[in-house]
């Protein structure tokens, strides 16, 4: 990744970015195991109507890390990003980013208009909940410097992969570059605590455009949160992308997001 520009959080963080393109700003907050090279090839089909902007979220990349963690930290690093864009933004949010970008606008953040994609709560009965004390585990196993392990039970008992897709992630050229940045999944296991449930009262606070998104691949539990969380917002679309999963193709998405920001 080539130098990024810096932005400063309420809290003194550094909050690392890059951005390009020309129009009016659009961010990208990415999900778990994510930095700001994450949807490159992306941003590349939107820079012609947008100034997108990619971020390291607190813990990655070229950003600090203030302990203790809390959401609200997570909250104001965007609230920092949006006022470096020119005091407000459209944002697009995918999976644990999609909770962020949610919680941001629940709270008044200068977003203009949301894009959320699949953001991870858990309909009752739709999936086992993840242990409670699964943040805690994640943390003890990074402290003992066991990154690769911390990784391996976020994807098992976090996402609920099945063991053999584990292993061919661990096998992936990509592996490094996740266990990298496995100090900040107890950071996504909390932006969804207590129980992975969706937040109505704060989710129906939200009073901007707000599109979510599903793939039609995707799990019935993720397509079932997604349909309860657009009942719930005041005003939201739902969009199903018929044949993507949680990693939907850049020439699927794109112009899905570019049709409602514009």
């Amino acid at each position: 990744m080539g130098e990024p520009e810096m932005t400063t959080s309420a809290d003194g963080t550094k909050i690392a970015f890059e951005r390009s393109g020309a129009g009016p700003a659009l961010i990208f907050v990415g999900g778990a195991m994510s930095d700001r090279s994450a949807g490159r090839a992306l941003t590349a089909r939107l820079t012609s109507d947008f100034t997108v902007y990619r971020y390291d979220r607190r813990g990655r990349g070229g950003s600090g890390d203030t302990v203790p963690y809390a959401v609200g930290r997570e909250i104001e690093d965007l609230a920092a990003l949006i006022a470096a864009a020119g005091g407000a933004a459209f944002a697009y949010g995918h999976s644990s980013g999609a909770v962020l970008a949610l919680e941001a606008a629940a709270q008044g953040v200068a977003i203009t208009r949301l894009a959320a994609y699949e953001p991870p709560f858990i309909v009752a009965g739709t999936r086992p909940i993840p242990a409670a004390d699964l943040g805690d585990r994640l943390t003890a196993l990074v402290e003992a410097d066991r990154r690769s392990d911390a990784v391996e039970l976020f994807c098992s008992e976090g996402i609920g992969m099945p063991a053999e897709a584990i292993a061919g992630m661990v096998a992936s050229p990509a592996w490094p570059r996740l266990v990298g940045l496995a100090n900040s999944l107890p950071y996504d296991i909390a932006l969804l605590q207590p129980e992975n449930k969706i937040p109505a009262v704060r989710m129906a606070l939200i009073r901007v455009p707000t599109m979510i998104l599903a793939g039609g691949a995707s799990p019935d539990w993720a397509r079932q949160s997604v349909a309860a969380l657009t009942a719930i917002i005041p005003g939201a679309t739902q969009v199903d992308l018929e044949g993507q999963t949680h990693a939907a193709a850049d020439d699927v998405l794109a112009p899905v997001l570019q049709t409602f920001f514009s």
